[in-house]
């Protein structure tokens, strides 16, 4: 695939795609869900992907019903993400190589997250790669979340690059969509969500892991 016009900045998204979170979270979720005397079917967790924290809530109050404790709930959930992220989440394949090699060709790099800044404190900081970016835009930085651009928008402003000159790379369809509304040159690399065909069509190109886009980057430079 050959990108449509030289890149100037990269923003990322965070869970599924640099980190190994949203499985995490997922089995999390499904787990907790009979504790509370309620199932979590695969599908309503799958259309909370991508989405900031209200919209997710509404999915799963609206599943589970209005009496149904969802900050108990949730609480619940984010103990047990905390005691993962404390003992190490594992880092999406190609993540340290591509940041490699942005930093040798000097190009900003930037997270676009729906997640809070503590979020990915916490989810991040042990890896060691927050240092690598340049600005970290996350909840309560923009006032529409995805599926909407301003979280993308923010991150070009922040780095100081041309939304057009940004190359965005998401693994959700929500993000997917922002990244696209945004006007940057979007690339899926799906982790939960298989990419459909509207993802194809808003997408640049869809890749397996972070290791292609390394490639599809160093065939611009050759």
């Amino acid at each position: 695939m050959t990108l449509p016009r030289p890149v100037r900045g990269v923003v990322f998204d965070m869970d599924g795609l640099l980190v190994d979170t949203e499985v995490l979270i997922r089995d999390l979720m499904l787990e907790a869900a009979p504790r509370f005397g309620r199932e979590l079917p695969l599908d309503v967790f799958l259309s909370m992907v991508g989405l900031p924290y209200a919209d997710s809530d509404r999915i799963a109050q609206a599943h589970f019903g209005e009496d149904f404790p969802l900050r108990a709930y949730f609480a619940d959930v984010e103990q047990q993400v905390h005691a993962a992220c404390e003992a190490g989440v594992a880092l999406k394949a190609g993540v340290v190589e591509l940041l490699d090699h942005l930093e040798a060709a000097d190009l900003p790099r930037a997270i676009a997250t729906s997640s809070s800044h503590r979020a990915v404190q916490r989810t991040l900081g042990p890896s060691g790669v927050l240092p690598r970016f340049q600005a970290i835009v996350a909840a309560g930085d923009y006032a529409r979340g995805k599926p909407n651009p301003d979280p993308f928008l923010e991150a070009a402003r922040q780095l100081r690059v041309d939304p057009a000159d940004c190359l965005a790379l998401e693994d959700s369809h929500n993000g997917v969509r922002a990244a696209h509304a945004a006007g940057m040159m979007t690339v899926m690399v799906p982790d939960l969500l298989h990419p459909t065909a509207e993802m194809h069509a808003l997408a640049i190109a869809v890749t397996e892991s972070l290791h292609d886009v390394v490639a599809m980057l160093e065939a611009v430079r050759t």
